[in-house]
């Protein structure tokens, strides 16, 4: 008998690495329980590989100065978006959708104004629309995501400040 389960782990396994793999997931984590005196736990994680980003190359004898205002923006910039005070993250995995339905209105837009609790966007998680609240008042100065795009836990939505 406990090969059958065995069995039916690996099973279970592999369907929900097809799972995982299908839907462009990184991470998925399943508890099953099996009865009184049986469960399974199960997480299952894969690494995307990110393209290494191309530099354009200039023509031989080509001037390649830049304005001062664009370096100083370049050199401004914080490296990575998640580490500005005003980011507002993602808090699960899911897909984005800046209005409540298609040819609504979207609920954020660079420059407006947002109190505290107004919502930024919807993440959808597992067909859940959880409203994501602003986490204080401010404006919008950077939307960081696109509408129908998959984003992961933590990753930053919006810069409010």
């Amino acid at each position: 008998m406990t090969k059958k389960n065995n069995d039916d782990d690996v099973i279970f396994i592999q369907a929900l690495a097809t799972v995982l793999r299908n839907n462009d997931l990184t991470e998925l984590q399943v508890e099953r329980q099996d009865g009184d005196d049986r469960s399974l736990n199960i997480h299952l994680s894969r690494a995307i590989p990110v393209p290494a980003a191309v530099a354009p190359v200039a023509a031989p004898g080509a001037i390649t100065a830049a304005p001062a205002a664009a370096i100083a923006a370049v050199e401004n910039a914080p490296d990575d978006p998640a580490s500005h005070p005003g980011a507002v993250t993602s808090p699960m995995v899911g897909t984005v959708y800046m209005q409540a339905e298609p040819g609504a209105a979207p609920f954020s837009a660079i420059g407006a104004k947002v109190s505290e609790g107004d919502t930024l966007l919807i993440v959808e998680a597992m067909k859940t629309m959880n409203h994501i609240p602003a986490p204080r008042s401010g404006v919008i100065t950077r939307i960081l995501v696109e509408d129908g795009a998959a984003v992961e836990y933590g990753a930053p939505l919006v810069i409010l400040e």
